[in-house]
């Protein structure tokens, strides 16, 4: 049974369990400039602390730990460490070599940690799957930085797709489960992603993994930053064939719940949910609770509405697993059926 089949088989039994926040796990440890830049990187020509990426190759130890704990606190499936891990965004440390050797770091860091998290909990036939993340990247493809240039755009579709391949490649070549293109607030982005993922498996005729979608509602407006609804999202993204399409960030779960319900009605694959930790306080940071969290995506599992839920920032291993606590008493989201015309 491949990958995808397990998963599927799964999915119509259990609601599964995504990890939480990487980057609100990574500031617990107030790692300072030298700690980001390790022995390799102590004499780099830029900055880099806010580099989390950076950290697979630089404290390795630190990221399989906190993937460990995500297992620890029930999580089904952990997500790579690579939000930012694509040639574009790295330009920013000027590291956009590295592009490559992250994604593969990151990939074999989270496979050891579930190797680990199963031998030393002697839980060998735990459920525990690699999600390779592919985040928005920092430039956009819909919208102009330029507020006097309104046709200007920072780059080109080819420019996005040649640098998200490069990562998938090396998410593959890492050994990831799964590919979840998240966090999406520019559909064109995705797309652009998406005809990468189709375009690597077209090329090297591999088997092609799981993806799983996840946008981004930005605000009470129900649309992404580039103006989608919901359902125009939904509809744009449909051709990739996704394992599943959700929502994540910038909401917390109580303002994300009307549009969860309407994702459950309209969609055809399963439906995926990992919001904040409510929304920020004045100094930025999150102060929900686990259990106020977990609280109400139990309420859209009691709706029906779920098959794969989490969260994102702000959300820690208490988080999780007080939502996979909760998710045992619901059964998960049946996919509709559909009718040919």
């Amino acid at each position: 049974m491949n990958t995808e089949s397990r998963l599927k088989d799964l999915l119509g039994r259990h609601i599964l369990i995504i990890d939480g926040a990487m980057g609100t796990m990574v500031q617990h440890y107030k790692l300072q400039e030298q700690d980001y830049r390790g022995e390799r990187f102590s004499n780099w020509h830029t900055d880099v602390k806010g580099n989390n990426d950076l950290l697979c190759l630089t404290q390795p130890h630190i990221i399989k730990e906190i993937h460990k704990q995500y297992l620890q606190a029930g999580a089904n499936i952990i997500e790579t460490n690579t939000f930012n891990s694509q040639s574009i965004s790295l330009a920013d440390y000027d590291m956009q070599s590295l592009a490559y050797e992250l994604n593969v770091a990151a990939a074999k860091l989270a496979r050891e940690a579930i190797h680990e998290y199963k031998e030393e909990s002697q839980l060998t036939g735990a459920h525990c799957f690699v999600a390779g993340a592919i985040g928005p990247m920092n430039k956009t493809l819909s919208l102009s930085p330029d507020v006097n240039n309104p046709g200007y755009r920072a780059v080109t579709f080819d420019e996005v797709a040649d640098a998200y391949y490069e990562q998938i490649k090396g998410l593959v070549d890492g050994g990831v489960d799964i590919l979840i293109v998240e966090t999406i607030f520019d559909t064109l982005n995705a797309k652009a992603a998406i005809y990468a993922i189709n375009k690597y498996f077209r090329d090297t005729k591999k088997e092609k993994l799981p993806v799983m979608i996840s946008g981004t509602i930005t605000d009470a407006s129900g649309r992404t930053l580039s103006g989608q609804t919901l359902e125009a999202f939904y509809i744009s993204v449909m051709h990739a064939n996704p394992l599943s399409i959700g929502l994540n960030c910038a909401l917390g779960a109580e303002q994300m719940r009307p549009h969860i319900e309407e994702l459950a009605q309209i969609a055809a694959c399963y439906v995926s949910a990992y919001p904040n930790a409510g929304l920020p306080n004045a100094m930025g940071e999150y102060d929900e609770s686990p259990a106020h969290t977990a609280s109400v995506i139990s309420e859209w599992a009691k709706e029906g509405w779920v098959n794969l839920v989490g969260g994102c920032c702000g959300t820690t291993p208490d988080h999780i697993a007080a939502i996979a606590r909760a998710m045992k008493n619901y059964a998960p989201r049946q996919l509709p059926e559909l009718v040919s015309a």
